[in-house]
């Protein structure tokens, strides 16, 4: 975490905590997540689940034309073993 040891860490709370005094830490948590969240959002960081459903959707309508192949290849095939027959 930006080569931030838990030593460290623990000095920059207790200075949070003599500056802005423990009743504000939950304002101050709440607004630091809300700015994160945002700063995510608009830079496209997190975008996993918009990604998942491209793929998804990218890949159904891959399957469906594979199936649609398939199932034209087997009637061809098919007509092809019927016609021999006929003519023999």
């Amino acid at each position: 975490m930006m080569g931030l040891g838990w030593q460290e860490l623990a000095i920059i709370l207790v200075i949070v905590i003599v500056i802005f005094g423990a009743g504000k830490l939950p304002e101050i948590g709440s607004g630091l997540g809300k700015g994160i969240r945002g700063f995510k959002e608009e830079s496209g960081i997190g975008d996993d689940k918009k990604a998942e459903s491209a793929i998804d959707k990218g890949t159904s309508q891959t399957a469906s034309t594979i199936t649609e192949a398939k199932t034209a290849v087997e009637d061809t095939v098919d007509h092809a073993k019927g016609t021999r027959a006929d003519d023999i």
